[in-house]
């Protein structure tokens, strides 16, 4: 008897039509995505949603040389969604864009194989507001959220939680003012996290650089309901060279 092995390839539905500036139709509306570089067709992928900023759209990102290189272009399926109008709905619970979003993930896992467990959430200005309105309503299954220039206030309606979040801003924005305590703390950016999480004091790691012209101050809260990470830097309103692909590198490196 002859025994014929047949090796079990997964072939992404419209994978080579539905792919980079060609974006993914889903109903009246539309994302864009990106296979990591030399993914073999068969690993189940980890997940980054990034929410592009004011006036963009998602062809940008899966482009982009401060998101799109590193840990997210090598190991990581780059999902990102268009905003109508270049925006999202971000202000309020329910919204249109956490729906739609949640329907691009379900897309997508039905045209590639996606590993449950790191689904990470991003966003960049009035896509990081997006990006906490999507963990806040729907953000049960996210393994991290990554945010960078735009956060929610303490108070803010936020029923579910990742299971980690990350935060950068520039102390000097004026766009997104950053947004400074009563006394002038810095430690607001993730202020409803920490009381989400039961967060006591956090641990100042020091300064440390993805870039040398850039020095991030790193202050780090290990809490009963979750992890939270807050990077400050000097500048203003911008994406940092390689703080996406670190901070994901960083969580995957965990991995079991």
């Amino acid at each position: 008897m002859i025994l014929i092995f047949l090796a079990v390839v997964f072939v992404p539905v419209a994978g080579a039509a539905c792919s980079g500036q060609t974006a993914c139709t889903l109903g009246d509306r539309s994302y864009h995505l990106r296979a990591p570089d030399g993914w073999d067709g068969v690993s189940p992928l980890p997940v980054l949603l990034h929410f592009h900023g004011w006036g963009r759209q998602g062809g940008l990102i899966v482009r982009h040389d401060r998101i799109a290189v590193g840990a997210v272009a090598e190991e990581v399926l780059l999902v990102a969604p268009n905003g109508l109008g270049g925006s999202w709905d971000f202000r309020r619970p329910g919204s249109r864009d956490t729906a739609f979003a949640r329907a691009v993930l379900k897309d997508v896992a039905a045209r590639y194989p996606v590993d449950p467990d790191h689904i990470f959430v991003s966003g960049y200005s009035y896509g990081a507001y997006m990006a906490w309105r999507f963990v806040c309503d729907d953000g049960a299954d996210v393994a991290a959220l990554l945010a960078v220039a735009g956060s929610f206030p303490a108070g803010a309606d936020c029923d579910q939680a990742p299971r980690e979040t990350r935060q950068v801003y520039g102390l000097d924005d004026q766009v997104l003012d950053f947004p400074f305590g009563p006394g002038g703390e810095t430690d607001t950016p993730v202020a409803l996290w920490r009381d989400r999480f039961g967060c006591g004091e956090g641990q100042d790691q020091g300064p440390w650089n993805a870039r040398p012209f850039l020095t991030f101050q790193r202050t780090v809260w290990d809490c009963p309901g979750g992890r939270v990470t807050l990077d400050l830097h000097p500048g203003g309103h911008f994406i940092p060279h390689d703080w996406i692909p670190i901070q994901v590198e960083q969580i995957l490196s965990q991995r079991d």
